[in-house]
């Protein structure tokens, strides 16, 4: 695919002029907040942080940080630096806790988001010859009026069917010759699964490209869905807290996802919190330089990455965050081994024996942990008679083993046993009481 631009000048910016413009773009915003909003005015004091401190994007490393919990902690708008008559938008997203996770949007902010998700799909090749399939949710959920803005501001004709009723979604797929799918990769897998029992054959649908987000997944993954929905599947990444789904994305080459940087500047950082040399795994971090309604210094994502601010060989200057290994919150702790959800899967679908269909199921017995990996085989290895089940089993465990040093239990369960996802996939049951 050769490579597709949105706002060229802008993504391939020189690197020494998009840190010029960063600079500024600082410290205008450290001198907005301090102003603006209270609580950050006192994490600067207590860290004797003024405004004119902030000089260059070098400088981000004097400001505070904010996590979520200061979000929840100043429900529901306290964290907003304009008048709620300036808040065009509120999305919300829920947690563990219960509590909401706020944000706000003026309209320059929504303009800026729309401006971003552009980018976005046009690195998946869009185009306003483009038919987009919007099948993540709409509604408190950022995911779905991201894409759809996004694809409107390029002139995509977009469809606006959100989530569920899968039946329908392949029929409109077919019928409206839909170019581009937008949804979640686990269900794009549940699609991909449907479209066979349905009775449709692939040469029924158009599709090209498929932009798949909020959640991790493996490369096993994006190999099962471009195989079987015959479209190249990139990676988007988003959150709430920044803006929503565009913060960055995959463009042709899929080597890393571009970090629209001129809008949002990534930090990856230590268990110290100090900056990663280039390359190095570790936590990512965003400053939300643009945003108006409620700017963000320093959030803590809990993702964990690398970041590679080499060129990239479309063309593209802005730094290119790598696959998500998953978030520190979503991260298990397993007989004091540390395990993603995404390692696992990263083996069952390297094997070739698996389908996307899995779930680990944690339970504590006797005070200690154990850890069973339930999935299903995939369609074609399957039929009534299945002989070698102990061999597939034991080269699952000794891979499992392999890759995080755990001996997990291994189960093969009946196709359709896993609980299939119309929006993120429920991977982990933690039976545990901790």
């Amino acid at each position: 695919m050769k490579a597709n631009y949105y706002n060229k000048a802008i993504e391939t910016m020189p690197r020494s002029q998009l840190e010029v413009l960063q600079g500024e773009r600082l410290h205008k915003l450290t001198a907005y907040v301090y102003e603006r909003v209270p609580f950050y005015r006192a994490k600067m004091d207590a860290l004797k942080v003024r405004p004119s401190d902030i000089k260059t994007i070098h400088d981000i490393v004097k400001l505070p940080f904010t996590e979520k919990s200061d979000l929840r902690d100043n429900y529901p708008f306290g964290l907003f630096a304009v008048p709620k008559k300036e808040v065009v938008r509120l999305h919300a997203s829920s947690g563990t806790t219960g509590k909401l996770t706020v944000v706000g949007y003026t309209q320059n902010d929504i303009d800026a988001w729309s401006e971003a998700m552009a980018r976005s799909l046009a690195c998946a090749g869009v185009t306003s010859d483009s038919t987009v399939h919007v099948a993540y949710g709409y509604g408190m959920f950022t995911g779905g009026l991201g894409a759809h803005y996004g694809a409107e501001k390029i002139g995509a004709r977009v469809v606006p069917i959100s989530s569920g009723n899968t039946a329908r979604q392949l029929m409109l797929l077919k019928d409206f010759e839909a170019t581009t799918l937008c949804c979640t990769p686990s269900y794009a897998a549940y699609i991909a699964e449907a479209l066979k029992e349905g009775g449709y054959k692939i040469a029924d649908f158009r599709l090209n490209a498929g932009v798949f987000g909020a959640e991790p997944w493996s490369e096993g993954m994006r190999a099962h869905i471009q195989k079987e929905l015959n479209l190249q599947a990139f990676d988007i990444y988003g959150l709430s807290e920044i803006t929503g789904p565009g913060v960055s994305m995959e463009c042709c080459r899929q080597d890393g996802l571009h970090v629209w940087e001129d809008l949002f500047y990534p930090e990856i950082l230590d268990q110290q919190l100090s900056p990663c040399a280039s390359g190095t795994q570790g936590e990512l971090v965003f400053t939300t330089l643009c945003k108006e309604a409620m700017p963000l210094l320093r959030y803590r994502t809990r993702d964990l990455c690398t970041l590679n601010t080499a060129v990239c060989k479309c063309g593209r200057t802005h730094a290119r965050m790598g696959k998500i290994l998953g978030r520190s919150d979503d991260m298990l702790i397993i007989r004091g081994v540390n395990v993603f959800p995404s390692q696992i899967e990263t083996v069952l679908l390297d094997l070739g024996y698996a389908s996307p269909n899995y779930r680990l199921v944690v339970e504590r017995h006797n005070n200690t942990d154990t850890l069973d990996v339930e999935f299903e085989l995939s369609p074609d290895m399957f039929s009534g008679l299945i002989s070698g089940v102990e061999k597939i089993r034991d080269e699952i465990k000794h891979k499992i083993y392999s890759a995080t040093g755990l001996n997990a239990g291994v189960r093969l369960v009946e196709q359709g046993t896993i609980p299939r996802s119309e929006g993120k996939a429920k991977r982990v049951l933690d039976n545990r009481k901790i």
